[in-house]
């Protein structure tokens, strides 16, 4: 079977088109796609059958190789007791001092149509930083 990556696909339309290895593109339609799958992303490896259409190659069937490119970070997955740096209280209290940072000068500046100093705003980005990590551990 030919393999070959993910040139685009259109889920609304129900088709795209994959670029061999080594020939020309191929068209391939949603019926082509395996079961469960809904579409396809740019980038992402396929192995497929093909066979020849009116107007070039057209794919008969699709299995995924590879799982599609992402840019997001992988999420770890849940694998007993997490260790947090702090406690439930002390999480309020940052809570609560970044609420009111973000309200006392952000929301402020914003207000007069200005953003706020780049030294206020770094500080206020970590703040905000260390609390997403935490909630996120």
């Amino acid at each position: 079977m030919p393999t070959g990556k993910v040139k685009w696909y259109d889920a609304e339309k129900g088709f795209g088109f994959l670029s061999q290895e080594d020939g020309e593109d191929v068209y391939v339609r949603s019926s082509a796609l395996p079961a469960g799958v809904e579409g396809l992303k740019a980038g992402q490896k396929v192995e497929f059958g093909m066979a020849a259409g009116r107007r070039g190659p057209q794919a008969l069937s699709v299995k995924l190789i590879d799982p599609p490119p992402t840019v997001s970070k992988p999420r770890r997955e849940s694998v007993g007791p997490v260790n947090h740096k702090h406690t439930t209280d002390e999480l309020h209290g940052m809570i609560e001092d970044m609420i009111t940072l973000l309200d006392g000068t952000v929301q402020t500046e914003l207000r007069k149509g200005r953003y706020p100093d780049r030294k206020i705003a770094r500080k206020v980005s970590e703040v905000v930083r260390a609390v997403a990590a935490e909630l996120d551990a």
